[in-house]
């Protein structure tokens, strides 16, 4: 009698593999070799930007520019410097009724090169670095790193590279000291062992004459000419980053995870992403975000601070023919939002961080946070009760698992997402993503299980 009410009235959070049968385990891997193949091509924001407009391509999705005017069906996206992306399907419903908005970020915690970063020390080259985002800078230190981005010349030829991904590439990295000789080092706090300002990238030994003062930073500079076209000047208009050279790869002897740079967010940004491709005719008109700079704060004019993706919205109300004086601000008023940013995933080991029965964990399906911010919900926009209803009967209707979790223990820390912006425009919003071991490391860990939850879930949400 006891378990029979204890089934009925408990909330308990069960493990996703155990009730699936073997053609939903398949399907669960082989959209998991997609995601890891992605992954691999698109490591930085603009990369995940250029392969998104090629799906989008593929899959009859037009530049709204191209578009004089719109109608219900229509697909349109509009990319924002390259570096952010926003796509939309138009809704059968008045865009007055709101919009169903999808949102995550492409950036992911990694190095920068410094605007005048090349320099020669005791005959060994180095590139000078700026971290970028929330980072454990000792995790960066001897590991293999490549070198992506783009070089813009000042007559505007643009370049981009890509070093250190294929197998008959160089790598680089950043040396530390031997345990031998660490004695200090290791006597400082774990976050001041490594300072920013040691985070150099070795790039070369070999001078290029006998004599002369920075022989070999000369010869780096002959091969980037060579093979680029490019003089030390060109690299102050650049945007170079530096991130682990890994390839994405299954974790485990199960092969129920996936171990791979980068998945803060870009789980989130592929799972809705591939589930928009996926949609044909939407009630609401559905949006999906893939925004810039939330690594720093949002900000920028790629970031979710700017104004551009009013402009998108503008645009379309325009194009619809309907816009008129506040209908923007009346959309957003009715519109809502998933967040799709990820959340930390429980991890034993480091158990004390975290509250055990308000933790997201691997394997048990999509996490909602109904407000992240730190601390007192410092930064939360922390969700109405009414709209968490609503995105838990979506949940419950397509039979998804779902837990709902905070950001670790009240008084650890916290985090925040893009969720304030767009709620401060007047929509509801959730925080909803993929629960991430090792967050901000060179190598995360999700579990499969929940990155097709994930997709599951946007999809579903887009066809409420």
């Amino acid at each position: 009698m006891s378990e029979e009410l204890q089934k009925k009235l408990f909330d308990k959070k069960e493990n996703g593999w155990v009730s699936l049968n073997e053609e939903e385990k398949q399907n669960i891997f082989d959209f998991s070799k997609g995601y890891m193949n992605f992954l691999n091509q698109a490591k930085t924001e603009r990369e995940f930007v250029k392969m998104a407009r090629k799906l989008a391509d593929q899959n009859g999705f037009r530049d709204i520019m191209e578009f004089d005017t719109l109608k219900p069906g229509d697909k349109i996206y509009f990319v924002n410097r390259n570096k952010s992306m926003y796509l939309a399907i138009v809704g059968t419903e008045s865009i007055e009724k709101g919009l169903h908005i999808i949102g995550s970020h492409v950036d992911s915690p990694r190095l920068d090169l410094k605007p005048n970063p090349l320099y020669e020390d005791t005959e060994m080259a180095y590139f000078n670095t700026h971290y970028y985002g929330g980072i454990k800078k000792y995790q960066w230190t001897t590991i293999p790193l490549s070198i992506h981005g783009t070089i813009v010349k000042a007559n505007g030829e643009t370049i981009d590279i890509c070093i250190g991904e294929d197998e008959h590439d160089p790598i680089f990295t950043i040396t530390d000291l031997l345990p031998h000789l660490a004695q200090d080092q290791m006597e400082k706090k774990l976050k001041n062992g490594i300072d920013g300002e040691d985070l150099n990238l070795l790039i070369g030994s070999i001078p290029y004459g006998e004599k002369g003062k920075d022989q070999v930073k000369l010869n780096i500079l002959n091969i980037l000419n060579q093979k680029y076209g490019i003089t030390e000047a060109d690299l102050k208009s650049s945007e170079i980053e530096l991130v682990p050279a890994f390839k994405a790869r299954s974790l485990g002897f199960d092969e129920s995870m996936v171990a791979a740079y980068g998945q803060d967010d870009k789980v989130c940004a592929y799972t809705s992403l591939a589930a928009m491709m996926e949609l044909e005719n939407v009630k609401n008109t559905a949006v999906c975000i893939l925004s810039d700079k939330e690594e720093i704060g949002s900000m920028g004019n790629t970031g979710m601070e700017s104004h551009m993706f009013d402009f998108f919205i503008s645009e379309m109300l325009n194009k619809l023919g309907v816009n008129r004086p506040n209908l923007l601000d009346k959309v957003f008023c009715f519109s809502k939002m998933l967040s799709s940013d990820v959340d930390a995933g429980f991890d034993p080991i480091y158990a004390s961080v975290s509250d055990t029965t308000n933790a997201g964990f691997l394997g048990k399906g999509i996490s909602l946070n109904k407000y992240t911010g730190a601390r007192g919900k410092s930064g939360a926009s922390d969700a109405n009760a009414e709209y968490v209803a609503w995105v838990r009967n979506i949940l419950e209707k397509n039979k998804i698992q779902y837990q709902i979790a905070e950001l670790g223990k009240v008084d650890i820390g916290g985090g925040g997402t893009i969720a304030y912006i767009i709620a401060n425009k007047g929509a509801d919003v959730i925080d909803c993503g993929v629960p991430v071991l090792s967050m901000h490391a060179p190598y995360e860990v999700t579990s499969k299980y929940d990155v097709y939850s994930a997709y599951k879930t946007y999809k579903a949400f887009w066809n409420a």
